[in-house]
């Protein structure tokens, strides 16, 4: 016996029923060809100047727990810590 749920496609009279409630729905926006040609994938984000780096690092486990401890965002105050040890350090 198959896992899968069945698909139960709509008899011809309910795909018309279908149809005239979105028909009748003053909501429905069907674009024209010419409309829906202007729209146009734009391709996410736009691009930043200095994108961030993903690395794979290893640090102490009680150094990035107590990082998680608080909260959300301790990946930004990570990166925080390391830059203010940057400006006092010479590297």
């Amino acid at each position: 016996m198959s896992s899968k749920p069945k698909l139960y496609m709509p008899t011809p009279d309910e795909d018309a029923a279908i149809q005239r409630g979105i028909d009748a729905d003053p909501d429905t926006f069907v674009p024209t060809d010419e409309q829906f040609a202007q729209m146009k994938r734009r391709g996410g984000r736009p691009k930043i100047d200095k994108p961030k780096v993903s690395v794979t690092i290893r640090y102490d486990h009680d150094v990035v727990e107590r990082f998680k401890a608080s909260g959300d965002g301790w990946q930004t105050r990570m990166n925080d810590a390391l830059r203010d040890w940057i400006k006092t350090h010479r590297i």
